[in-house]
């Protein structure tokens, strides 16, 4: 199984027609809505942005499933 690549916060749309282009969509990993609707909570009461894989591994840790 390919390691799946995390797509960085700030170009998900572009890594993914990026990802298009190279013929490897497969291969990469976007977050499900759920984790940018929580960090978007998280940033709006804390101030904090962090990132979609950190949010998105707490949420895992704390038993959200897809």
């Amino acid at each position: 199984m390919k390691k799946k690549i995390y797509l960085d916060d700030n170009c998900i749309l572009q890594g993914f027609y990026q990802a298009i282009r190279e013929d490897r969509l497969e291969s990469i990993h976007i977050p499900h809505s759920d984790v940018f609707y929580v960090r978007s909570a998280i940033e709006g009461r804390t101030g904090k942005r962090y990132t979609l894989k950190l949010i998105e591994t707490a949420m895992k840790q704390e038993g959200w499933k897809k």
